[in-house]
């Protein structure tokens, strides 16, 4: 994020010595990003957090890629890839590319285990269940309709308060997920003209720190593959941190859509943006007011990008049989837009009660076998008059 936390114990200055009562040093790491050159924190250890016991490899799939899909418009109902796991070891993927990858998750078990995906930031919408993002910055309570913004490289857990109806939509980034930059000044503070603001925006809190030896499982992603690190020291040690590099979360009834007197394109639902890709979001609002505007969308061909649509909850204006945790694909080169008769019926509405989350990727998407096993079969056929 842009903006400045400080949390916790912390010397005078950066790299100087930072001394415990008895004498000891706090271990100082810096958390940087593109090299040093770019937003970072500095975090303060009780321990060396480059002490561990072991390395070794751990064994974890989440779909395989399904090698010769027809390029069409898709529906799918995620629920039916549902499996039995933890916060990370539940995730199907679903879409994928060099820049971004998609994954639902039916959350099912507690672990004990700390995470870590190295190699990219993840973007996890609670699509349901409360409880905590733990991280060596603090905790930020989570629940229902929360996005958690985690950069990469950071040591967490999430947990729930029950694990009877837990579901997940990941978004994970091969660069920085950001908030857009025409929504900042050029000094990092969001513009009045915003969807949301800093006051929307839960940092950490920083708790007690955990100093206890012992064997702490530690599973580290890197890209495809992953490991698992025993860490001598208990990774939540902090005594103190500041820096603009945390997790961080915000609710999507928090963000404040635009409303038009025409139908407004889908890019002007903005909530985050990374490299290649961006994540858009559908929330209740006015329609549009010009007296003869069609509140559904236009018929559209994304030339340039290819569509993802999470269904969350609500009437989805433009399309009938669609329910929460449902999934389309709308890929680029290939039409689409409502369904006979929705234009129609949304004419005279004044409202929509909906709630969806898009990702608007600009390369082509890959299907996972996850895609052929859930699918609508007759998706393609839904535009064909009676």
């Amino acid at each position: 994020m842009p903006f400045y936390v400080k949390q916790g114990q912390i010397p005078t200055k950066r790299h100087i010595a930072f001394e415990k009562d008895n004498g000891e040093l706090y271990r100082e790491e810096l958390f940087s990003t593109h090299g040093f050159s770019n937003i970072y924190s500095n975090k303060y250890h009780h321990n060396m957090p480059t002490k561990a016991i072991d390395v070794q490899p751990y064994a974890l799939g989440h779909g395989e890629q399904w090698h010769d899909p027809l390029i069409q418009n898709y529906k799918l109902d995620s629920r039916q890839a549902d499996c039995q796991g933890n916060f990370f070891s539940a995730r199907n993927k679903i879409f994928f590319n060099h820049d971004v990858a998609m994954y639902t998750a039916k959350v099912t078990e507690p672990t004990t285990e700390f995470y870590r995906n190295a190699y990219a930031d993840e973007v996890i919408f609670i699509h349901e269940g409360e409880g905590q993002l733990l991280s060596e910055y603090g905790v930020i309570n989570t629940q229902k309709w929360d996005y958690l913004i985690i950069p990469r490289g950071t040591t967490y857990q999430l947990t729930f308060n029950d694990y009877q109806n837990v579901r997940l939509f990941v978004i994970e980034s091969a660069s920085m997920v950001e908030v857009p930059k025409h929504f900042r000044n050029e000094y990092g503070q969001m513009l009045e003209s915003a969807p949301y603001c800093e006051r929307d925006i839960r940092t950490p809190t920083l708790t007690e720190a955990v100093v206890e030896k012992g064997e702490f499982a530690l599973v580290c992603k890197f890209g495809e593959r992953y490991q698992q690190m025993i860490l001598q020291w208990h990774p939540f040690d902090l005594v103190g941190w500041d820096g603009c590099v945390y997790p961080w979360a915000f609710n999507i009834t928090e963000y404040a859509p635009k409303v038009g007197k025409i139908h407004l394109p889908p890019s002007e639902h903005l909530v985050f943006s990374a490299h290649n890709f961006v994540i858009c979001n559908f929330v209740p609002r006015p329609y549009d007011f010009h007296p003869k505007s069609i509140p559904a969308p236009y018929y559209h061909n994304n030339i340039d990008s290819d569509e993802v649509l999470y269904y969350v909850d609500g009437d989805f204006m433009s399309r009938t049989g669609i329910e929460a945790g449902y999934m389309t694909l709308h890929q680029k080169g290939v039409p689409h837009g409502p369904q006979p008769g929705r234009t129609e019926a949304s004419i005279g509405k004044t409202d929509t009660y909906e709630y969806a989350v898009m990702v608007d990727t600009f390369a082509p998407l890959n299907l996972t076998t996850h895609v052929k096993h859930c699918m609508s079969a007759d998706y393609n056929r839904s535009w064909l008059e009676n």
